[in-house]
């Protein structure tokens, strides 16, 4: 049985809420690709994450919506190296990062005015821009 993914020291990942399953990688390797299993394919029980307010657990849901099976179970692959516990160490680290971004709630956007000087400037800039093309214009053409 896996450990458990400690996020930070209020938020975990119970180690029955992983489960770790082994697969030959794809890419260069040679012989070695052909008869080790070193792809690890890591997926978490999202409901069974500890510590996390239920904000948090919908913006981690929203954050890997691309990336749940069919269980809704969160789906992250190591491959990276032709070593499998290496690829374990990093697939359990994509999932404390991931888990650690939900974490943070967004900032929240203030709404902001452009100042009467940028009103002033961007309307004659229109204006000069304006003049222009009427100073272009075929003499008697319609306005």
């Amino acid at each position: 049985m896996a450990d458990p993914i400690v996020v930070t020291e209020a938020v975990r990942v119970p180690a029955a809420a992983l489960t770790v399953r082994t697969a030959r990688a794809s890419g260069p390797g040679g012989q070695n690709v052909n008869k080790v299993a070193t792809k690890v394919d890591l997926r978490v029980d999202l409901g069974a994450v500890e510590g996390v307010t239920e904000a948090a657990r919908a913006r981690l849901r929203a954050l890997v919506a691309s990336r749940l099976d069919a269980e809704g179970r969160l789906v992250v692959t190591g491959q990276a190296t032709r070593n499998q516990a290496r690829n374990l160490e990093d697939a359990r680290a994509r999932v404390a990062d991931l888990i650690r971004a939900a974490l943070v709630p967004p900032r929240r956007r203030v709404p902001t005015r452009p100042s009467a000087g940028a009103r002033r400037r961007r309307l004659a800039g229109k204006q000069r821009r304006a003049a222009v093309k009427r100073w272009r214009r075929r003499p008697g053409e319609a306005e």
